[in-house]
């Protein structure tokens, strides 16, 4: 006898003629379910804004190329990270079109960046909803909205400026198209899905595809038509997706380059070469190119293998349900086995199951650059697997079997969340006595019910308690997650010594109780949100930069230890006794904020320092004290580097008659000097790993000779912030600049930054 009484499925009706009524399984909605939605959005949006722009301007990279986009519409199209399009970010443009939309209507600022991101979030959590009720009722689909609420992952990215929070938005909403396909077998709603997957690629490119082998799977399986249709139907999907993805490649590929940024992370500023490298095979195998460094993904999440999405960078990211998704899945598979094709349960399991199978097998064993943070295209189906099994299960709660598999999961679940509270012994130690108390108590009555035969009120208290145990952890974690200040290149949802740290002393890689911080070996490690210490270590500054404060990762020209009316920081305000402090904008009403530019590389970088970022906002906000602590050298800057108002102000004199003010190595380095100086654009010789663009000696000449660049600033370090000539490292070509630079013109200090005036040769 199955477990699950796997409900009837209209998919076994013959296709509905034009006009006629829907077919659905949804049973009239009760009363309360609307209710319940509102409220869940509602808190689900209350949580993801609040104190939003604590994290002042999160990933300085990103910030940057919304800025840019703010001011010009080529740089918006290409996603470049200045307005004069020198070079893009890593990345397609798609999520930062939303952003740049809400700067151009309501002025750049943190809270018009991440508003939308957060927006984002409460449209995947409702999209999840709709997606799990409109088959398996109301109550599921709550259940499944509320979990990728609660996922700390999702309370982070969806609070923060990288591409994965549009991601996974339109992600969500092709699985919710497909599922309308599969009732009906609609070709309307399977265009639709397809062209979802499209946008999503132009967010974050291959990525995007590691959901089509399930979805393509389940309609093969279960849309209500012959095979010969459902082929033709994932054909013409197949199409909607080239269209939907290929336009923007297309027009990129085939604009001439000479009037075109370069594509960063691209060997050849070639974007079909970005695609199939860099954010393609580069992130399963590992490269040698842009940001490369074959095998360098274990240094941000750990050895590939089996057990990575567990480990300890990973692991209270997104795991906290995965041992019960895990056996939902093989619970649902196993009792929808002798079901009709069609059976809807099986369709779930399938699509749900096979977005976390094949996600989960990407990021677990791919040998190229994986963060920690990409856990959170997880979630969704974590989400909905738990929820569509869970409620069918609760129905037939009458039914040993089915109370043995909940009590199960339960106990899988608390037992997990033990283990990885047991990784922050110091952090909110009455949690592991809560969770182990609520679970067994949740397990004993879930075995026992009929024979204790308790009140009604027991029976809800004991069915809470188990709930209890199940999401009190990563409620925890969330909550500590939307309390604490994220900027950098390399976030991490949770307590700071949960999240592993960097290279250096102190760090998670190799060895070492780490903080959230953290940089290159000999690089200091940094203080995370919870943990109060700062970083004594060297943070080694971005071009040329001075000593960090305590708890910034890396300086920009001229920064040392902040000091009032000194220097112009951004990110997330300054925890106490870290060192930096406020700073008031600089004339024309920017916000004097250099992004938190964190880790040596943004989003989807390689060889770099884990990012700082957590520090808490400190009582001083103005446009953004210092920072979380890391650390880094050359482009790096784990979560604060700042800028001084010296520099700033050399910088802004006479910028209207030059195309770029400042020429740097690196876009950490020029991100963070365009959001300290109001969006003057710095062209960031190697882009992100220090070798995007492959500037020439001869091409730098040729823009100096035309006047269209006033400054150098020197750098101390690589490129884009690895060590000179290593893996993201500054390239020859950036050091034949450099040294061509020294030989032929003036250097002046300004701030105690040396910048080289390109106007002013020597002699």
């Amino acid at each position: 006898m199955n477990a699950i009484a796997t409900p009837p499925s209209p998919a076994v009706l013959p296709r509905a003629r034009r006009g006629s009524p829907p077919v659905s399984a949804e049973r009239a909605e009760p009363r309360w379910a609307r209710r319940a939605l509102i409220g869940l959005l509602l808190l689900t949006a209350v949580a993801y804004m609040w104190d939003l722009s604590a994290s002042g301007y999160a990933n300085s990279f990103y910030a940057a190329a919304v800025q840019a986009g703010t001011k010009s519409w080529k740089a918006f199209f290409f996603g470049s990270i200045d307005s004069s399009n020198f070079i893009t970010v890593d990345k397609p443009p798609a999520s930062l079109w939303v952003m740049e939309l809400s700067g151009r209507i309501f002025g750049f600022s943190s809270w018009s960046m991440l508003v939308p991101q957060a927006l984002e979030g409460v449209a995947a959590v409702a999209l999840l909803h709709a997606s799990v009720k409109r088959w398996f009722g109301a109550g599921a689909g709550l259940a499944a909205g509320a979990l990728l609420a609660i996922t700390p992952v999702a309370a982070l990215m969806f609070r923060f400026n990288n591409p994965d929070s549009l991601l996974v938005c339109l992600l969500v909403a092709a699985a919710y198209c497909l599922t309308r396909a599969l009732e009906r077998a609609g070709t309307r709603w399977v265009l639709a899905a397809g062209t979802l997957v499209g946008l999503a690629f132009l967010a974050k490119m291959m990525q995007a595809f590691l959901v089509l082998p399930a979805f393509g799977l389940v309609y093969l399986v279960a849309a209500p038509t012959g095979l010969r249709r459902r082929v033709v139907q994932l054909c013409a999907g197949g199409v909607a997706i080239v269209l939907s993805a290929g336009w923007w490649v297309a027009i990129v590929a085939l604009w001439p380059t000479g009037s075109r940024p370069f594509i960063d992370g691209s060997s050849n500023n070639s974007i079909i070469n970005l695609i199939l490298g860099y954010n393609g095979l580069g992130r399963l195998f590992g490269q040698s190119g842009p940001g490369g460094g074959g095998g360098a993904g274990a240094n941000f999440s750990g050895p590939a293998g089996v057990l990575r999405l567990f480990d300890s960078l990973m692991g209270g990211q997104a795991s906290w349900l995965l041992p019960a998704s895990l056996l939902a899945l093989a619970v649902g598979l196993w009792s929808s086995r002798r079901a009709v094709r069609t059976d809807r349960t099986r369709a779930a399991m399938i699509l749900w199951g096979g977005w976390l199978l094949v996600s989960a097998v990407v990021f677990s064993f791919s040998s190229g650059i994986i963060h920690t943070y990409y856990t959170v295209a997880l979630a969704p189906a974590i989400a909905a697997l738990v929820a569509i099994t869970g409620s069918v299960l609760w129905k037939q709660r009458h039914r040993l079997s089915a109370r043995a598999l909940m009590a199960l999961g339960v106990a899988l679940t608390a037992g997990w969340a033990y283990v990885l509270l047991h990784r922050t012994p110091s952090w909110e130690p009455w949690l592991t006595p809560l969770i182990l108390a609520s679970a067994a108590v949740g397990i004993l009555w879930l075995l026992s019910a009929p024979a204790l035969r308790l009140a009604r009120s027991a029976s809800v208290a004991c069915a809470t308690l188990a709930i209890v145990a199940c999401v009190a952890g990563p409620v925890a974690y969330s909550a500590q997650t939307i309390t604490t200040a994220h900027t950098g290149s390399i976030p991490s949802a949770g307590p700071a010594s949960a999240s592993g740290g960097g290279f250096g002393p102190g760090g998670g890689i190799p060895g070492g109780a780490g903080s959230r911080g953290g940089g290159f070996p000999g690089a200091g490690a940094g203080a995370g949100a919870g943990s109060g210490s700062g970083s004594a270590g060297r943070a080694g500054g971005l071009p040329g930069g001075g000593s960090a404060s305590a708890g910034a990762a890396g300086s920009l020209p001229g920064a040392g230890s902040g000091s009032a009316g000194g220097s112009a920081s951004a990110g997330a305000g300054s925890p106490p006794g870290a060192g930096s402090s406020s700073a008031a904008p600089p004339s024309g009403g920017a916000p004097a904020a250099s992004s938190g530019a964190a880790g040596l590389f943004g989003s989807g970088g390689s060889l770099a320092g884990r990012s700082a970022s957590t520090a808490r906002a400190g009582a001083s906000r103005g446009a953004g004290a210092g920072q979380g602590a890391g650390a880094g050298f050359g482009g790096g800057g784990g979560g604060g580097a700042s800028v001084s108002r010296a520099l700033v102000k050399a910088l802004e004199a006479d910028a209207g008659r030059y195309r770029w003010v400042a020429a740097v190595s690196g876009s950490q380095s020029a991100a963070s000097i365009e959001l300290a100086s109001g969006g003057e654009p710095v062209m960031a010789i190697g882009g992100f790993s220090g070798q995007g663009g492959n500037l020439t000696l001869a091409e730098f000449e040729k823009y100096v000779q035309k006047g269209e660049i006033h400054y150098y600033l020197a750098s101390s370090g690589g490129g884009g912030g690895g060590p000179a000539g290593g893996p993201g490292g500054r390239s020859s070509s950036t050091s034949s600049i450099s040294s061509w630079v020294k030989a032929h013109y003036r250097a002046v200090t300004v701030g105690g930054q040396t910048l080289y005036d390109l106007t002013q040769p020597l002699g």
